[in-house]
């Protein structure tokens, strides 16, 4: 798997490490040892800190393939754009023409 795009496997290990940290807490709470377990809980907050990160980055990154596409459609209406200027501009502006007639 591209390691630059977060696919569903990962997103599913990412809810199931959550919620095992959910269920650590609340079995540490149930025995009054959550401040004594304090190593522990930053360990596993740490752990799924991180991967929450990575979710929140590569979630939204755009794979090559969607990049190049993005890519392809902007530069197509950047030259639509100039054209659209350029032809309203000669026909406004005739002197401005390169081709004018002497």
């Amino acid at each position: 798997m591209n390691e630059e795009v977060y696919g569903p496997e990962r997103a599913q290990r990412l809810v199931a490490l959550l919620r095992a940290l959910a269920e650590r807490i609340a079995e540490l709470d149930r025995a009054g040892r959550l401040l004594e377990a304090a190593p522990e809980l930053q360990k596993l907050l740490g752990n799924a800190r991180s991967e929450l990160f990575h979710y929140e980055v590569r979630s939204t990154y755009d794979t090559p393939e969607v990049a190049e596409s993005r890519r392809i459609v902007e530069e197509s209406e950047q030259r639509l754009g100039e054209l659209s200027f350029d032809d309203a501009g000669d026909e406004d502006e005739p002197w401005k023409r390169g081709d004018a007639e002497e």
